[in-house]
C-alpha cells in the first residue's frame, strides 16, 4: 500500500467516524425532543404588559435573557450525556483522521493538496468540522452537529465516489504559491460558511418558537385540510419543544453573524488573490470566467447580508434568508460551475 492509498483509506475512516458522530448527534437531538414533550409546560415569569402585546414582550426580559444565555446544562435537562460524549469523541477522531489523510495526500502528490475538487472537499470538511468542534467546546448543540456532520459526511462520500483522482503533480499553471494562498483561503471560508449556515437555520426555528410564528398553526384560507394533516409538524407544537432548550435566537444570530463576518473577510481575500494570480497566469486581473463570476456573486450576497444587518437593521428571519441564499451561491459555485460550465478554471477539476 502506497502513501496515496493510505490517504484514501484514512478518508474512509474519517467518513466513518463522522457518520458515528452524526448518529450520536441525532440520538441526542431525538432524546432531547422526546424528553421535552414529556416535561410539563414551563410557565416563565412574566412582567406586566398591556393587552395585545407580542409574545416576545409578554415573556419579559428575564425569559429573554434566559433564552439568550441558555448555555448551562440546566437549560436542557433532556440531553443525553452518553450520546454527547460519543459525538464529541468521534468528531475529534474524524478530524485527526481527515487531517492525517490530507497530509499524506500532499506527500503522495508532492505538492499542497488543494488542486482539485476532491482535495478541496477534504480540506473544506476538515475546516467545517473543526469550526464545529470549537463552537461546541463548552456545550453540544445537537442540531448544529446534525446539520454540519450531515453535510460533511455527504461531501466526503461524494468526493470519494465522484471527485476522486489519483495523487499526482498538477499542471504548470497551478505550480504556484497562490495555490496555497488563494485556494486555501477559499476552502477555509467555505468551511466557516457551512457552520454559519447551520446556525442560521437553527436561529429561524428558534425564533419561530419564541414568537409563536407558524403557518401550520393558523387556519388557511384554502386547502386547510392539508394544513391540518401536517399541523403536528408546526414549530410551535409539542414536537418542537426541544427548541426551548437551545440558545436563544439572538444568540444564534450573533454566532452566525460572527462566523459569516470572518468567512466574508476570507472570501474577499479569495477574490483579491484570484485576481492577482489571474494577472500573473493569464495577463488579466479579470476574465469574466464563470468561476470568477460565481465567486463575485457569492461575495455580493454576503456583502449585502452584512450591510443589511449592520446598517439597515435587518435582523431575524430576513438576515437568515440572506445567509441561506449566500451559502447556496457558494455551493453552486463549487459544484454547478465546476461540473457543468466550461471555463478557465475547468482544468483544475
Amino acid at each position: 500500500m502506497n502513501t496515496g492509498d493510505l490517504s484514501t483509506l484514512l478518508v474512509w475512516a474519517a467518513a466513518t467516524a463522522f457518520t458515528l458522530a452524526l448518529v450520536a448527534y441525532a440520538v441526542d437531538l431525538a432524546r432531547l425532543a422526546d424528553n421535552a414533550q414529556r416535561l410539563p409546560q414551563a410557565v416563565p415569569e412574566r412582567e406586566p404588559v398591556a393587552v395585545g402585546a407580542s409574545v416576545a414582550q409578554a415573556s419579559g426580559p428575564r425569559a429573554a435573557d434566559s433564552a439568550v444565555a441558555g448555555s448551562s446544562d440546566e437549560v436542557a435537562p433532556g440531553r443525553s450525556p452518553r450520546a454527547e460524549g460519543i459525538a464529541r469523541s468521534t468528531t475529534y477522531l474524524g478530524i485527526v483522521l481527515l487531517a492525517a489523510a490530507i497530509v499524506l495526500r500532499g506527500v503522495a502528490a508532492g505538492r499542497w493538496p488543494t488542486a482539485n475538487m476532491y482535495e478541496f472537499t477534504l480540506v473544506g470538511v476538515l475546516v467545517a468540522t473543526t469550526v464545529l468542534a470549537v463552537v461546541q467546546r463548552r456545550r453540544v448543540i445537537a442540531f448544529l452537529g446534525v446539520v454540519v456532520m450531515g453535510i460533511g459526511v455527504s461531501a466526503l462520500v461524494l468526493a470519494l465516489e465522484s471527485f476522486f483522482v489519483k495523487a499526482d503533480a498538477v499542471r504548470p499553471a497551478l505550480q504556484n504559491y497562490w495555490l496555497v494562498l488563494h485556494v486555501g483561503v477559499a476552502i477555509t471560508a467555505t468551511g466557516v460558511f457551512t457552520v454559519a449556515f447551520a446556525a442560521a437555520a437553527l436561529q429561524v426555528l428558534r425564533e419561530s418558537r419564541e414568537t409563536g410564528r407558524s403557518r401550520l398553526a393558523r387556519p388557511w384560507a384554502r386547502a386547510d385540510g392539508v394544513r391540518q394533516a401536517f399541523a403536528g409538524l408546526a414549530v410551535t407544537g409539542p414536537r418542537f419543544r426541544w427548541l426551548e432548550q437551545v440558545p436563544g435566537s439572538r444568540r444564534l444570530e450573533a454566532l452566525s453573524f460572527r462566523l459569516n463576518a470572518v468567512a466574508f473577510v476570507l472570501w474577499t481575500l479569495t477574490l483579491i488573490g484570484g485576481a492577482i494570480w489571474a494577472e500573473d497566469a493569464w495577463g488579466r486581473y479579470w476574465n469574466w470566467d464563470p468561476k470568477e463570476v460565481g465567486t463575485f456573486i457569492a461575495w455580493v450576497l454576503y456583502a449585502a447580508y452584512l450591510h443589511a444587518r449592520t446598517t439597515r437593521g435587518w435582523t431575524g428571519r430576513r438576515a437568515a434568508y440572506l445567509v441561506f441564499v449566500g451559502y447556496a451561491a457558494v455551493i453552486a459555485n463549487f459544484t454547478v460551475v465546476n461540473l457543468v460550465v466550461d471555463g478557465l478554471h475547468s482544468y483544475a477539476f
